[in-house]
């Protein structure tokens, strides 16, 4: 990398054409006839709602999945991509949504792993080095990946891809674990290597990062290419409705005042099990009654700590750290803490927020077995398959009804029914992990103008999110969590994006939560 020598010849012929390519799986046409062009130098996006196909499309690019039908050409010549070896022998390169990295390993060490070609440690280290620095990633070879924030992990995944010179880099998602600051930071990485002749293939739900970084876009529903767009000369309004088919509501919530204290952590300290993790460290806020309260942070900042806490999968040593409902339930187990009112939609949605190969019913009674689902020690089909309907119906779940396995359900409506179970049995205080992550634009709207609504209806919520501007767009007030503290708390409409991407760097000093003057309770607009 580093000088035009990346053109490959003739700037006309396209780096990458997919012409008819078909995908069937045993229940789904994944990929229908698909046509893609991707040009020498371009930044291409791909959009489309959760189970469109792109994920699909991405692996056949990459050599992971086997087409059923259709030609791939690579620089004007037809080529079979039988594995990723083969793809990175092309000159594909790809950076995965969810990081491949062992925690125990050095950066080199990991580096290494990937490399197709026999490689020297230290020649190796000295390469990183070289290519990290020139591209403004810079990352030691010899730091274990336990020690690296995420920003720095996906710099490890960028710098692995581009020591093997990609002429097409695939980047999934790239920016949901990100800082503002480090956003800003790849794309101008995104932006010089696209100069130096390198593709990019770039998948994203945030329709403002598709505007502001590429020159094209290929738009797909239900498996099937709907459109190619420039992004730069259409609206957030019109993407969306290219993606899902329908224009999005605006979110609309309704006037309301903060009521009582509902939920109060109190000088929470709690040890992380995991060697990796976070460990808690004085994190102190309230939630009232009507109120959304976020929470912002990048992953692994003491994140899943909190959640365990506050869900009793962790039991502290203080009773009086955790109040729900105004009864003291820090020692309380899972079980105790619903009884008071508390419901609880978990990060992880396929293996504890639901069960995988359990079907839809048999998952409303994981949690919703208080709603007249068991009685005297049997469980009630007729009653959990009833419960399962009116969810899967009020919530808008695509599926195949209530006998469907949770893990055939696409990300966004199997998010959907979790967030539909907590709702469906009237919490008083709902903590909601992430509710929106990798969920496309139409479900993110539907389960975010939900939480409005519940909250209108005086729930207090709690939404602990790496999506900024999901947080802005529906907080009243919002926090950062960092290397295990709590920010000062600022009334959304008093702070911005610039001020939080700060604190999510930890840059916000030892101030606890009362000395922040904006922290007062707002009344709803």
């Amino acid at each position: 990398m580093g000088d035009s020598s990346s053109f490959n010849g003739d700037a006309a012929v396209p780096r990458l054409v997919l012409a008819g390519i078909s995908k069937q799986y045993p229940a789904v046409r994944a990929n229908d006839d698909v046509t893609l062009v991707v040009a020498p130098g371009e930044i291409h996006a791909v959009l489309g709602e959760n189970g469109a196909g792109k994920s699909t499309l991405m692996k056949i690019i990459y050599g992971a999945v086997r087409p059923d039908a259709g030609e791939i050409r690579w620089e004007g010549q037809p080529v079979e991509i039988a594995s990723p070896a083969a793809a990175r022998k092309l000159g594909v390169g790809m950076v995965f949504q969810h990081f491949s990295l062992f925690e125990t390993l050095t950066v080199g060490e990991n580096i290494a792993l990937a490399l197709d070609e026999p490689f020297d440690l230290k020649t190796l280290a000295k390469r990183i080095r070289e290519v990290s620095a020139d591209y403004g990633l810079d990352i030691d070879p010899q730091r274990h990946v336990h020690s690296l924030t995420v920003g720095e992990r996906q710099r490890v995944e960028i710098v692995r891809c581009l020591l093997q010179n990609p002429r097409l880099l695939i980047m999934d998602e790239p920016t949901s674990v990100l800082t503002p600051q480090a956003v800003r930071k790849l794309f101008e990485t995104l932006r010089r290597l696209a100069a130096e002749g390198c593709s990019i293939l770039y998948i994203s739900h945030k329709l403002d990062e598709i505007q502001e970084l590429c020159d094209t876009a290929t738009v797909m529903r239900g498996g099937r290419v709907t459109g190619h767009v420039k992004p730069r000369e259409e609206t957030h309004a019109s993407l969306a409705q290219l993606m899902v088919g329908h224009s999005l509501p605006d979110y609309t919530r309704r006037t309301h005042t903060p009521g009582a204290v509902l939920l109060d952590v109190k000088q929470l300290s709690a040890a992380s099990d995991d060697p990796f993790g976070t460990s808690l460290k004085d994190v102190s806020f309230s939630v009232h009654a009507g109120e959304i309260f976020g929470i912002a942070g990048v992953s692994g900042n003491g994140q899943a700590e909190l959640l365990a806490a506050l869900s009793g999968e962790h039991r502290g040593a203080l009773a009086e750290a955790i109040t729900i409902c105004g009864k003291p339930a820090g020692k309380m187990g899972a079980g105790g803490r619903r009884a008071l009112g508390f419901g609880f939609v978990p990060e992880e949605r396929l293996g504890r927020g639901a069960v995988p190969a359990m079907s839809l019913a048999e998952n409303a009674l994981l949690t919703g077995y208080r709603q007249k689902m068991v009685r005297s020690g049997w469980i009630k089909a007729g009653a959990m398959r009833a419960f399962a309907k009116k969810c899967i119906e009020a919530f808008d779940v695509r599926c195949g009804g209530t006998e469907a396995l949770a893990q055939s359900l696409s990300g966004g409506n199997l998010q959907k029914y979790i967030v539909g179970r907590e709702i469906l049995q009237a919490p008083k205080v709902l903590v909601v992990a992430q509710p929106t992550w990798g969920v496309d634009v139409g479900a993110a709207a539907f389960i975010r103008q939900q939480l409005l609504d519940l909250s209108a209806r005086g729930v207090a919520i709690l939404v602990i999110s790496e999506e900024l501007e999901e947080l802005f767009d529906i907080c009243d007030r919002i926090a950062v969590l960092a290397r295990g503290r709590l920010s000062p708390v600022r009334v959304t409409g008093d702070t911005n994006a610039e001020e939080i991407g700060r604190w999510m760097a930890g840059l916000f000093g030892e101030r606890a939560e009362g000395a922040a003057p904006s922290a007062e309770m707002p009344a709803h607009a």
